[in-house]
């Protein structure tokens, strides 16, 4: 049998070995490379970090988790006086950055990365809803999950859009969200009005007209018989409470 000539065979060979040699070069993948999870923050300030967190979060729609990560700089030095705070304006929603004082020895502030996940209720379109569509309960299902992975304004109460009007059309599963959503007109401008007083033990009422168009909840001014302008709250049957 007929031996190939050497120069024949390495010119075949030559790519297979050229990337051969070129892995061996690079070596493994960095253990890094592969995407991993912040390292959870571990010490004595997690419980601290925690308890000031779950204080401040007293009060938000639902049940909170929350998950405390390592911070980039590493973990925070050893300190028996340690005080927890929120940057001014950070809103305790999603993800946030959680300042961390040292009054003792030798004073240091690092700010911790946390998240803060509000599990809860919320609605979303039953059926697909037109624009200019006057909602009811049956047009909406409720759901559960992280409120704060939501959009903003995602409506959590059923009273919120049960008679309001969609403002655009909203697709079957889509969140409803209150800027989408307004409140159905009780009041026409122009329309007569009941406006009333309360008082401790008292009740006083006088019919006016509606100087603008209202839903119920909003501040209405009613322009009264003699000319005097008086505002108050818009009710449910369609008269006007005294603001004072």
């Amino acid at each position: 049998m007929k031996m190939p000539a050497p120069t024949h065979l390495f010119s075949r060979l030559a790519p297979s070995l050229v990337l051969v040699l070129a892995s061996l070069a690079l070596g493994p993948p960095p253990a890094h490379a592969a995407t991993s999870q912040p390292a959870p923050l571990a010490g004595d300030a997690r419980p601290v970090i925690e308890g000031f967190l779950q204080n401040q979060a007293a009060g938000l729609p639902g049940r909170v988790v929350i998950t405390i990560d390592t911070p980039m700089s590493g973990a925070l030095p050893p300190c028996d006086a340690l005080e927890p705070f929120l940057p001014g304006g950070a809103r305790l929603w999603g993800r946030v950055s959680v300042g961390v004082k040292c009054n003792a020895g030798q004073p240091w502030t690092r700010y911790v990365p946390a998240y803060v996940a509000v599990h809860g209720n919320y609605y979303v379109a039953a059926r697909p809803i037109s624009a200019g569509q006057v909602l009811s309960l049956a047009d909406a299902a409720v759901r559960e999950g992280d409120l704060t992975a939501l959009p903003r304004g995602v409506v959590v109460d059923p009273a919120q859009f049960d008679g309001v009007t969609a403002l655009n059309s909203i697709a079957s599963g889509a969140p409803l969200r209150r800027e989408s959503l307004r409140a159905a007109v009780a009041v026409q401008q122009g329309q007569n009005v009941r406006l009333r007083a309360r008082g401790p033990g008292f009740t006083v009422s006088s019919e006016g007209k509606a100087m603008t168009s209202a839903a119920v909840g909003a501040v209405l001014q009613v322009k009264m018989p003699g000319g005097q302008l008086l505002s108050g709250t818009v009710l449910a049957d369609g008269s006007v409470e005294r603001v004072h």
